[in-house]
């Protein structure tokens, strides 16, 4: 996280600007009320007196209290129907908005944007119930995600999921998260889940990952000085050894290698692209000899240059990375650093990922696997629920046309960074309806469509 503060002072001035528009939600119901009981008096035939207005009844309001955080399993209000756009991959429509009541009492918007993109067939914008639901107790109707497939194959395309999962660490509110993973589990649609210093949720993962056979995306790290980042004073090679065998040791012994994805670098100096080309072969090829899957590098949002993709040592990297989808990757971080403004500066944060996209085409190197091991707005904050769900949609729709890109981990469920596991916990119960009642279809693989960026315009 070490670039993320310093935006600080960015994220600061987008919470004055969201804190400020507060008191004039509560003049417009203080001007609501006062309407009403104009409306009381005209209606009389004498004026009203004190009396009167104080006996007269205040005006209901409704609202939809965000649910607190529950016990596992139970039950969870789906969200009301909605009516999407049938173009392919649109952003979501504005606000036709459900009212709905903060902790602290002052209503948020909640834009009916959780279903973007859904469709059964060619033009019709939602699944049918009797083509691609069945019974369900969940909250939500499962989609039947299998038909579904079947289905878009027979019209030249494929299934692509909701991919956005989230980021836990020690600590921290993770209230729901068992949940998330046991009911996206069950109806088969695969979740993205990384996890830094608590082997504990991806144990739990993994053998959902055995029993079921659905693709869960797990990832795990451990950090600290000697951990985060390699010795640059070395030899790429020795600087790889040392630090391979630092990360080795430091795997918990529950997990598999062979199931779980080991990040062993953080957000490395993005002065020394060549030397880490270096370094990056090196520990790939120490990861397939040992049976790891390995994600190298996990660059800071905004980061690398598109010239150092297309470095030497970097291409010889990348055609490794290419030719082992299933035990190499590249990390990539994807942060907007605005909480008002998850599309800012897009495609160059957010979307970045298709710059390694266009070097890998270019050059006739297969994309790599990526997984996005940090996603999200400020390193310290999140917008509220609604607003978030609003970005998220956008960003599960970017990230749909691409098998490659296997998720994006939201941050963050840990300790720290000024509470901000309290903030993220709210977004579970939301984003599980939204990964169960959601689909996108996309070309069929190995097909791979040129990138378009426009396509995917950011927020307004």
């Amino acid at each position: 996280m070490g670039n993320k503060l310093g935006n600080a002072r960015a994220q600061r001035r987008g919470t004055r600007h969201r804190l400020a528009a507060l008191p004039r939600m509560r003049f417009l119901h203080l001007f609501l009320a006062i309407l009403a009981l104009a409306a009381v008096a005209a209606c009389s035939d004498t004026p009203p007196t004190a009396t009167d207005a104080a006996a007269t009844p205040e005006p209901p309001t409704v609202a939809i209290a965000t649910p607190e955080p529950t016990a596992r399993g139970e039950a969870y209000p789906a969200p009301p129907t909605r009516t999407v756009s049938p173009a392919p991959y649109p952003y979501p429509a504005g606000p036709t908005a459900t009212a709905t009541a903060t902790r602290e009492g002052a209503p948020t918007v909640i834009a009916e944007v959780y279903l973007p993109a859904v469709r059964e067939g060619v033009n019709t914008p939602t699944p049918t119930p009797t083509a691609t639901h069945t019974p369900s107790p969940t909250p939500t109707p499962t989609i039947d995600f299998r038909a579904v497939r079947a289905q878009l194959q027979t019209e030249g395309q494929d299934l692509g999921f909701v991919k956005m999962g989230f980021h836990v660490g020690p600590g921290g509110n993770q209230t729901g998260i068992g949940t998330w993973m046991e009911r996206l589990n069950a109806a088969g649609v695969p979740f993205f889940l990384k996890s830094v210093d608590n082997a504990g949720p991806l144990t739990e993962a993994q053998e959902m990952v055995r029993s079921s056979g659905v693709p869960h995306t797990l990832v795990y790290r451990t950090s600290g000085d000697s951990y985060d980042t390699p010795d640059y004073s070395l030899p790429p090679a020795e600087a790889a050894r040392q630090h391979w065998e630092r990360h080795k040791e430091a795997f918990p012994p529950e997990l598999d290698p062979g199931v779980v994805w080991m990040e062993t670098i953080n957000e490395v100096d993005k002065g020394r692209a060549e030397w880490l080309a270096a370094f990056s072969l090196a520990t790939a090829q120490m990861a397939l000899a040992d049976g790891y899957r390995w994600a190298a590098f996990g660059w800071s949002s905004g980061e690398p240059e598109v010239a150092d993709w297309e470095s030497p040592a970097m291409l010889e990297f990348l055609r490794l990375v290419g030719a082992n989808p299933e035990r190499l990757a590249i990390a990539l971080h994807e942060y907007s650093f605005l909480v008002e403004e998850i599309g800012h500066e897009y495609p160059f944060k957010v979307g970045r990922f298709q710059q390694l996209f266009r070097v890998a085409d270019r050059y006739g190197i297969p994309r790599p696997t990526v997984l996005i091991t940090e996603w999200g707005w400020a390193y310290d904050d999140v917008p509220p629920p609604g607003e978030a769900m609003e970005d998220i949609a956008w960003a599960a729709r970017l990230y749909a046309p691409y098998p490659q890109v296997k998720g994006a981990a939201i941050w963050y469920l840990g300790p720290g960074y000024k509470g901000i596991a309290d903030k993220v916990q709210l977004l579970i119960r939301p984003l599980t309806e939204y990964a169960l009642g959601n689909y996108f279809p996309i070309p069929l693989p190995p097909a791979q469509e040129p990138i378009r960026p426009e396509q995917y315009a950011p927020p307004p």
